[in-house]
């Protein structure tokens, strides 16, 4: 079992101990260091680059939110905070869980473990597998909540048809909607937020639903939908082998 290493950025010390302690008596976790200034511990975050992150959300100067958008695009996040508000809002910076206060050690060890099973995805097995096998990633729910207006919508990841992103922007095409669905994100927050064997990145600006890929042509060109993207060349090896897993004569 890989170890799992943490920090722990809270401003509240009793909270700081609590975490320290259910982190200690839990296998697979190596804990860093710990904060109660949030500012203080972004250079931390920076320096040391920690797997996992348990982070507060309601922090004076540098709240949690803020914090998650400036660390580093590795170190994943467990939000720990009193306020249920924020559960939807910790979306947006793709969070692996949210932890209400009190904390319980089972929904701590739930959390955990989720984390495990995300880190156990992206990074290469032991066995190296052959460089024409795409690696993929079981989805943990079959919905996403995305900020749509104002509102937080959940919707269907079999629904979706193609992601495009515009600046800050990316738009979400739906099955039997007309009009996208816009929030705003970036496409790399989006990318790590659907699954891996059901989405893939095409283009700089489009991420595609696999399945929903009427026809490829020889220029590589993929028809979903009413568009047809053009898949560039950072992105066609990834592609590439994606098709090789369904034609393997290719």
């Amino acid at each position: 079992m890989k170890t799992i290493t943490c920090m722990i950025v809270d401003d509240e010390p009793l909270a700081v101990r609590l975490l320290e302690s259910f982190v200690t008596k839990t296998p697979g976790l190596e804990l860093l260091s710990s904060f109660t200034d949030s500012v203080e511990a972004m250079a931390a975050i920076s320096a040391r680059k920690p797997n996992l992150l348990f982070l507060d959300i309601q922090m004076p100067d540098l709240n949690g939110m803020e914090l998650a958008h400036l660390i580093p695009e590795e170190t994943r996040v467990i939000f720990t905070t009193a306020f249920q508000e924020f559960a939807l809002e910790s979306y947006e910076v793709s969070a692996l869980d949210f932890l209400l206060k009190p904390i319980r050690y089972n929904k701590f060890v739930a959390a955990v473990e989720k984390a495990r099973k995300w880190f156990g995805r992206v990074e290469p097995a032991t066995d190296t597998p052959p460089a024409d096998t795409p690696q993929v990633s079981v989805p943990q729910d079959d919905t996403v909540f995305i900020k749509v207006d104002g509102e937080y919508r959940q919707i269907s990841l079999s629904g979706i048809l193609y992601v495009c992103g515009m600046k800050d922007y990316v738009m979400f095409y739906m099955e039997g909607e007309r009009k996208p669905l816009i929030t705003h994100l970036t496409m790399k927050s989006v990318e790590q937020m659907l699954p891996a064997n059901m989405f893939l990145r095409v283009h700089r600006s489009y991420i595609v639903a696999l399945a929903k890929i009427r026809s490829v042509d020889r220029n590589d060109c993929i028809y979903i939908g009413e568009e047809v993207i053009h898949v560039t060349e950072a992105y066609r090896e990834p592609f590439n082998q994606y098709l090789r897993s369904k034609f393997p004569s290719m």
